[in-house]
């Protein structure tokens, strides 16, 4: 007859430890290996790259990212991303806090059924509808506003496909603001832009700075709609740009990561700063007061 001994409790929990490390330890080394053989790559020569693609360069070259700095080109496209950048935020941030204080705080006819008209925006990304997002811009250009090869069309086609989920993230937090508070605010005298603006978006920062740092995010990394709307050199932004680059100098290994390296510290130092306000952010609004 044989017996079967139960686990004990403590190497239970061990061993349910031991696979959450070992599954955060191989997420980890799959996201990051790719980014340090980058890093890597351009501090090397390129004939370094090809033949020790994985080794530590010794010593460092800083030749190509000194030349890249030093080229106006590069310092063009920066600019015109942190305009992009910077514009669509605010364009963002703007839009779609009224948005979702109307749709969170005010009662009218139709309310849920126009919410839901917004929502249906997330089922259909820029790739999917880029094509069509252009004969618009195309006809409004010949009309006589200038979108097409404007950092301006660039602007409005990113603000218009991150409304939607934003508008949502906003409409959560605000609704979990207690109605007391409103109606407090009414007996005072305030009305309701006064109590939008003077008690609800003091209350709402975390949501904004996260729907902002989304945004930025967004925006600093997009390709799809600068490579349609975008025709002149000039009006490049970084990551049309990356890619220009890498065609021209696709043989370069180590100059075009080293580009690559120099186009992405700025959005990673970002997220780095605006992690924490995104995760609180996003679970602000999750219980309601």
């Amino acid at each position: 007859m044989s017996f079967v001994y139960p686990i004990p409790r403590r190497m239970q929990d061990f061993l349910k430890r031991f696979l959450q490390y070992l599954i955060l330890i191989i997420v980890v080394v799959v996201i990051f290996t790719p980014l340090v053989i980058l890093i890597f790559g351009s501090l090397k020569t390129t004939g370094e790259m090809y033949s020790h693609p994985y080794t530590i360069p010794n010593p460092p070259h800083w030749d190509n990212l000194i030349g890249i700095l030093s080229t106006p080109v590069f310092w063009r496209m920066l600019v015109n991303s942190v305009i992009v950048m910077l514009a669509t935020t605010a364009g963002v941030v703007f839009v779609c806090g009224l948005a979702a204080f109307v749709f969170a705080r005010m009662a009218f006819r139709g309310r849920d059924l126009i919410f839901n008209f917004f929502t249906m925006g997330l089922m259909f990304p820029i790739t999917v509808a880029i094509l069509p997002v252009y004969f618009v811009l195309r006809q409004i250009t010949e009309m006589g506003i200038p979108l097409i090869d404007s950092l301006l069309g660039v602007i409005l086609v990113q603000t218009a496909f991150s409304l939607s989920g934003n508008i949502l993230i906003l409409r959560g937090f605000f609704t979990a603001v207690p109605a007391e508070l409103q109606d407090a605010a009414y007996i005072d005298g305030c009305n309701s832009f006064d109590f939008f603006w003077r008690i609800l978006l003091p209350l709402a920062k975390p949501a904004l700075a996260a729907v902002a740092a989304l945004t930025m995010i967004f925006s600093w990394n997009d390709l799809l709609t600068p490579l349609i709307i975008l025709n002149s050199d000039k009006l490049w932004t970084l990551p049309l740009g990356t890619m220009q680059f890498q065609g021209q100098y696709g043989q370069d290994l180590a100059l075009v990561s080293a580009f690559v390296v120099l186009a992405s510290i700025p959005t990673l130092i970002f997220y780095l700063f605006a992690e924490r306000q995104i995760v609180s952010g996003l679970t602000a609004g999750a219980i309601k007061g």
